[in-house]
Parts: structure tokens; sequence; C-alpha cells
């Protein structure tokens, strides 16, 4: 009975903290993942520094990473630092190499590369508590529960839950920078270009674009969006061309997503060629983003051969799934329903399948739901499916009142959390009253704990008086 108290009032602090704090901060907010936004700076990969310890057994492993992270070849990045890890651990390079190769794997994207990223940066804190990049470290570690969180990860979100309610963190270092003010004019004046006509405002655009040196590529990105801006005969050709040519890869991925909004034949046919045979997966997946923007049935049908080609990337058969779920119509949901059932059930294809829960999820009000509570109870698809669609059917809408006779059905620990997570995630009356119940009676004081740990963070006066009467009881 201690334990179980000192829990409550655990949550009964949490829930003060939550209430007075935004709602922005006071709940994890999962939402889907968002389209490319050119106003927005995107992550950049820093490159680990040149080599320091030209006698070290592990510089020409170090090496040889550092320009495959420069290359963006994420997944080769990630095996050689391991192997700086695991052959040399004693190495000068030994304690960063732990973090740059969470790093790569973050940036190679799907579940199971986050999980094993998580687990490096978590092995540098544990061997290497004073590395130079431990800072950092623990900043990506935070990106990555969000990132498993809005996967569907209960654990997870609780972490993120705890850290975000801890207290604001200190100012970043360097976010008082001053700019150098020769590229705060030249932004400027490029921002100026917005105000201008197509025929005056195009040639200087076009006179940026020209410019291939590294210095000049944010420069060249602003210009890929004002150009996308402008109704002009040229818009296309300079767009492709960037898309081709430009030496950034940053410069050549906003040229993609911009050629999904000029809506020509030319456009079309190489954003195709890009989505189904560049070698570049993050064009790749820029390329299958812009086709969804379009309307056409060739952009449909191509993003449904992407989605059922298991050659495909993972990653970009992903992105595929997840575009077609948004677009809604019965028959777009009857055909992901399928493709789920067509796809193997074997752990390799089990982040595929989820990313077809969280595409259905999206769809309201066509079966879905009732559809993803049957994958949940189907004792034949693994536990983390299973996990995967009891978190999708909240996302979809099903009642409260189906999750609490859910609860009462399963015996899978695991699964019961899980569907504590999503009943807290609803507003309806029936879930919160249903964690109550769990927190009171549940014969599991884990499930008691975690239902708690969930009251904790809703601004319910209900809940709070409740608790106060369990802490203050004799």
């Amino acid at each position: 009975m201690t334990t179980l108290r000192y829990f409550f009032c655990a949550g009964a602090l949490a829930l003060t903290t939550a209430a007075v704090l935004p709602p922005s901060q006071a709940t994890p907010q999962r939402t889907a993942p968002t389209a490319y936004n050119a106003l927005e700076p995107t992550v950049q990969s820093e490159l680990p520094p040149a080599r320091w310890a030209e006698a070290d057994p592990a510089d020409s492993l170090y090496r040889a990473a550092r320009e495959a992270l420069n290359r963006n070849d994420y997944h080769r990045a990630a095996a050689l630092f391991e192997q700086i890890t695991s052959r040399f651990p004693k190495s000068a390079y030994a304690a960063d190499a732990w973090y740059y190769r969470g790093f790569a794997l973050y940036r190679a994207g799907g579940e199971d590369n986050l999980r094993d990223a998580l687990q490096a940066l978590e092995t540098q804190h544990a061997r290497f508590p004073k590395a130079r990049t431990v800072s950092d470290a623990n900043e990506l570690k935070v990106r990555i529960r969000g990132e498993l969180a809005r996967l569907g990860d209960a654990s997870s979100a609780e972490q993120v839950t705890t850290m975000a309610t801890a207290g604001s963190p200190a100012c970043p270092r360097g976010s008082g920078e001053r700019d150098d003010g020769e590229n705060g004019i030249r932004a400027a004046a490029l921002n100026a270009l917005l105000q201008m006509d197509s025929e005056n405002a195009v040639p200087i655009i076009k006179q940026v674009l020209q410019k291939r040196d590294v210095c000049s590529a944010g420069m060249r990105k602003k210009a890929v969006f004002l150009l996308s801006q402008k109704s002009s005969g040229e818009t296309e050709s300079v767009l492709i061309d960037v898309a081709k040519n430009d030496p950034s890869h940053d410069v050549r991925e906003s040229a993609v997503f911009w050629l999904g909004q000029v809506h020509t034949e030319k456009a079309a046919a190489l954003l195709e060629e890009i989505a189904t045979t560049s070698i570049d997966n993050r064009l790749r997946e820029q390329a299958v983003f812009a086709l969804g923007q379009t309307s056409s049935p060739r952009g449909a049908a191509l993003l449904r051969r992407i989605a059922e080609n298991a050659a495909t990337p993972p990653s970009v058969r992903d992105k595929a799934v997840f575009q077609l779920g948004q677009r809604q119509s019965p028959e777009n949901a009857e055909y992901l329903r399928g493709l789920f059932s067509k796809v193997p059930r074997d752990g390799r294809n089990d982040g595929l399948r989820k990313s077809v829960l969280f595409a259905l999820s999206q769809m309201h009000g066509v079966g879905n739901d009732k559809w993803l509570l049957g994958v949940a109870l189907d004792n034949s698809q693994s536990e983390d499916v299973r996990k995967h669609a009891l978190f999708s059917a909240g996302q979809a809408g099903v009642p409260s009142n189906d999750l609490v006779a859910l609860y009462d059905k399963l015996s899978d620990r695991e699964l019961k959390y899980q569907v504590i997570w999503v009943l807290s995630e609803s507003h309806d009356r029936g879930a919160t009253d249903k964690l109550v119940e769990i927190a009171q009676k549940d014969r599991d004081i884990e499930m008691r704990k975690k239902a708690l740990f969930w009251l904790g963070q809703k601004d319910d006066p209900r809940v709070r008086q409740l608790l106060i009467d369990i802490i203050t009881k004799p």
C-alpha cells in the first residue's frame, strides 16, 4: 500500500503541474507527419569534426563513417560508427561515435532504427558521460522519444510527458547568435521579390539559382520557394533543372516538393521518375509526398504501385501509404485494408503494416475504427501490431465505450497498458471514469500506477478530488 500511495501522490503532483501549464506543455500532442514547409528550417546533419587522431587505430573507419554521413548514406554511416565502438572501444573517436551512430539511425528513420538510435545514445551516456556530444545526445533522445510516441509507443509518450512537466529547459547555446549582416540583407532582398511581378522577379531568382557554391545553398533554397510562387513560363524548366542538378541535397529536395505544385506533364513525369528509380531515398520520399499533393488519377495509381512493390525501400513505401491515407474515401480505405492483409506477417514487415494502420486511422467515418479494434483483438497478429492497432483506433475516433469493453477482455499487460494510454487521450467522460476505476480497483498494481499517471495529466476537478481523497485517507 505504501508504494501505491507514493504513486497517488506523484499523480496528484502531475495533475497540479498539468493544470498550470499551457495546453501544449501539459499533454503531449500527437500529430501526423507535416508537409514540407519552405519557410521553416530543415534539420541539418552536422558533419562530425575532421579527424584529429591520425595515429588512432580507428582513424580510417572514422573518416569513412564521416564521409558516409556527409553523403546522407545513413545506414552505412551507422554501421561504420558501430564498428568503431565495437572494435576499438578505447579509441579517441569511440565516445562520439555512439552519438553519431544514433544520429545516423535517427535520420535513416523507421521505428526499429529509432529504437537502435536510443540504445546507442543511452550506451554513450553510460560509458562516456563527459563526451563532447553528450548535450546534443540528450536533445536527440527527446526528439526520438517524441517521434516514437507519435508512432504509438506509450512508454515513450510517458517519458516525454514527464520531461515536459518537469520544468522549462535553459535557453539553447547559440540561440542569440547575430547574423553577419550580409546574409540578412540578401535574405531581405529575396523576400522582397515576392512583391515584384514575375517578369522582373524571375530573372533575379534564376541568377541566385545559378550559384552552385556551398555558401549560397540557403539562399538557393529560398529562391526555389520564391520561384514556385511566381506564375511564369520558366517555372517548370527551372525547377526541373534544380531538382536534377543542384549540388545541395536540401535544395534539390525543395525543388522536388514544389514541382508537385506545378501540375504539368513534365513535372509529373520527373516526379514519377524520381519516386521509382532514384538512388536517393530521401529524394524519393519527397517525390512521393509531392505526388500525394496532386489529385490526378495518375498520381493515385502510382502511389498504390509504390506501396505494393516489395522491392521499394521501406521508408518510401511508408510515405506512399501515408499519402494514400490522406485521400479519404471508402474505396481508398478498402484498398488499404486489403493491402494490410497482403503484407507478410513477419517482423521485417511490421513497420509497413503499422504504417497502413496509421493511414487508416486518418480516415474517419468509413468504418476503420471497428476494423482497427478487430486487428487489436486478433491473437494471430504480433503484439507490436496489436498495440499499434489500438493506438490507431484511438486516432480514428473509436467510441470510448468500445475501449472500455476491450480493456476488460484483454489479459496481456502490454496491451492493457496501451488501452489505458488511448483512454487517457479521449475527452469522453466514460474514458476518464474507466481510468478512475482502474486506478482504484484493478487487481494489477502496475495497471493502477499507469492509470494514475495518465489521470495526473488531466485537468479534471473530479480527478483532482479523487486523488486528494486517496492521499488524505487515514
